[in-house]
């Protein structure tokens, strides 16, 4: 099925997983959609939890990979930006995934061309292995193709071996490594304590 002023929209089923977390019908509905502005509560949701999984693993991910407070406010200026991508990844309708991507231009002497770039990407650990992160990627690539745009890149945290397995089975190699170094740790504090 195809929404023209949301985009596409990606449904199939699949085998649910039978266990305490998931309901035991023999089938459930994996889809996924652009995002609308009436997404932004469960995409900020779902993008605590993230920021929470990211944390863990690196304390700086907030201030220097996520997304500026208030989350809610841009969340809404990512789902209404024109060159940006949103999308939400569902099971049988409920929200349990979403996508964040953009388009980065490139340098002379190819600048005419730009790369689609996956910035955050994020399934409810419950709902994973399921397809709902390959819904999402589906949706935003299938948007960035729309646009003319044959390049892609997707941003992974060191550490995140799940999330790096998940994007090279397909198809993403990878081309660079940022590397950080500290002389303190930053703490998991709220940002107005760093200022």
């Amino acid at each position: 099925m195809s929404c023209l002023s949301l985009g596409p929209w990606f449904s199939f089923p699949r085998e649910a997983r039978h266990d305490e977390a998931m309901t035991s019908m023999p089938f459930m509905t994996v889809s996924s959609r652009l995002a609308q502005p009436g997404d932004v509560a469960d995409l900020e949701r779902l993008y605590d939890r993230l920021a929470e999984e990211q944390r863990a693993i690196r304390s700086i991910w907030p201030y220097a990979d996520g997304l500026p407070e208030p989350v809610g406010r841009s969340l809404s200026r990512l789902v209404e930006q024109p060159d940006g991508v949103v999308a939400v990844g569902f099971i049988d309708g409920v929200p349990l995934g979403f996508l964040t991507g953009f388009e980065q231009p490139l340098l002379d002497p190819i600048a005419d061309r730009t790369i689609g770039v996956v910035q955050l990407i994020f399934t409810d650990h419950d709902a994973r292995g399921v397809g709902v992160g390959a819904a999402m990627l589906d949706v935003a690539m299938e948007v960035f193709r729309d646009r003319g745009i044959e390049l892609f890149d997707a941003r992974v945290s060191p550490g995140h071996r799940m999330a790096k397995n998940f994007f090279e089975s397909n198809g993403f190699k990878a081309r660079s490594i940022t590397m950080h170094y500290s002389e303190s740790e930053i703490a998991a504090a709220p940002a107005e304590t760093l200022a």
